[in-house]
């Protein structure tokens, strides 16, 4: 299936690893130029020169920019990259690193003003400095990236559950609001990919239990109707289809990548 694509250029916010560089490598592949950030220099380069390498045949342009999500100062460079050197956004797909775990009574009030900058104001001024130039065309998409723990909280993620489900619900208003101009916005949720953040959960969760990672990952994948972890690259074939041309339709929805893990109806 053509994804509608090619020529089209996606900002993918932290992406020098996991679900991030998933994303950009599966809209590079389908002919999107990209330009994929993160915060630490020499890995973004390495993940963009690999993403370069896997979208050869589509001929798509990748650039790999130093900044994190969480300052203001380097989403607005970004984004001003973006448009110097390929016109804007068309597709922007909003991420960013979990924040730290833990129960209630553990956390302090930098704790949740950290969280909130992190996972919900990232996505609101990455999307709000992109949509000039998608308004423009009258065409974009916009990709929030949360987690399964918007339909079903997961203990002892406090932080996590509450601000990604304040994201969801900006996301939906937004979806309202920017509709009739040809944009639509979706959340995509991921539940157990294999990624650096879930091992390091399931070894959190070792530590508090006293049971080896392995064995926590072997309760986790019981719980899991496909008795397995997802891989990054099945999430990014799902956030390529949120972009696509073929996804006209789709906007204001939250889509679970998560093997059948959340068990509700809606």
């Amino acid at each position: 299936m053509d994804l509608g694509l090619r020529g089209r250029t996606a900002l993918v916010a932290a992406a020098s690893q996991g679900l991030g560089k998933a994303v950009a490598r599966a809209l590079a592949v389908e002919g999107a130029n990209v330009v994929m950030f993160s915060r630490d220099a020499g890995r973004i380069e390495a993940a963009a020169r690999e993403v370069q390498a896997a979208a050869a045949e589509s001929q798509a342009r990748v650039v790999g920019l130093a900044a994190d999500a969480s300052r203001p100062a380097d989403i607005e460079r970004v984004v001003k990259t973006t448009e110097d050197s390929l016109a804007g956004a068309d597709v922007v797909f909003c991420n960013a690193g979990g924040p730290k775990p833990g129960a209630f009574d553990s956390l302090s009030d930098d704790d949740w003003y950290s969280a909130v900058d992190l996972n919900l104001m990232s996505a609101i001024r990455l999307t709000r400095l992109c949509l000039p130039h998608m308004r423009a065309r009258h065409w974009g998409r916009v990709i929030v990236s949360t987690s399964y723990s918007v339909k079903q909280p997961i203990p002892n993620l406090m932080l996590s559950n509450a601000v990604r489900s304040a994201t969801t619900a900006w996301a939906k208003t937004l979806a309202d609001q920017v509709g009739p101009e040809g944009i639509t916005v979706n959340t995509i949720a991921p539940g157990r990919i294999d990624t650096e953040r879930i091992r390091q959960l399931d070894g959190v969760i070792a530590q508090q239990t006293g049971r080896s990672r392995e064995e926590v990952e072997r309760d986790s994948r019981a719980g899991i109707p496909l008795r397995r972890y997802g891989r990054a690259d099945e999430f990014g074939a799902a956030a390529a289809f949120l972009a696509s041309e073929q996804a006209s339709y789709l906007s204001g929805v939250t889509l679970l990548v998560d093997g059948g893990l959340f068990r509700g109806t809606y």
